[in-house]
């Protein structure tokens, strides 16, 4: 989970603008203050950096083109000497300034997503990994000004990390006689 203590999330707008196909997009950016912050949960750690909202529209028009998503890297690491963990599942929730789910698009309060590279889902001891954060984010959020907290919730399994050692008995006979 985030630092749930850590308060005034703040999203500043930058526009660009490109062509696509002969469209006028304007994309807007906008920077989430803190743009990084570090997340323990059990035996999981790492840091959420590089957090943005990116909304397109269409310029001429002010069509949505994308709706808002919010855009960043996700570094987790095992942070036990003696247990494998296999990430499985990750949700985020924006709170407002009352601690309440704000809701997406979709009338969600969640966004789920799952750790799909292959083999990048498993962490070792010590080991780390990077996925890309690119989720739904409420549109209100951006409007209202009211979003104050990120809940990131980690589903993950761990077993233990084992390295086992195996002693038998021996012993050398006699030489024998080769005929």
């Amino acid at each position: 989970m985030l630092d749930g203590e850590r308060r005034g999330w703040v999203a500043t707008p930058a526009v660009s603008v490109e062509a696509f196909a002969g469209v006028a997009l304007e994309g807007t950016t906008y920077a989430v203050t803190p743009a990084a912050v570090e997340v323990h949960a059990g035996i999981i750690a790492g840091e959420i950096t590089g957090m943005r909202v990116v909304q397109r529209l269409e310029r001429s028009s002010d069509r949505l083109i994308s709706t808002p998503r919010l855009m960043g890297a996700l570094r987790l690491w095992s942070s036990s000497e003696t247990h494998s963990v296999r990430l499985v599942v990750a949700k985020i929730q924006y709170l407002d300034d009352q601690w309440r789910p704000m809701e997406l698009e979709d009338s969600r309060i969640e966004e789920t997503f799952r750790f799909a590279t292959y083999g990048s889902e498993w962490l070792d001891p010590g080991q780390k990994a990077i996925h890309a954060l690119n989720v739904a984010f409420p549109a209100d959020a951006l409007t209202a000004r009211k979003l104050t907290r990120l809940r990131l919730e980690i589903g993950y399994v761990s077993s233990p990390y084992r390295e086992e050692m195996f002693s038998f008995g021996v012993s050398i006979g006699n030489p024998q006689d080769e005929r």
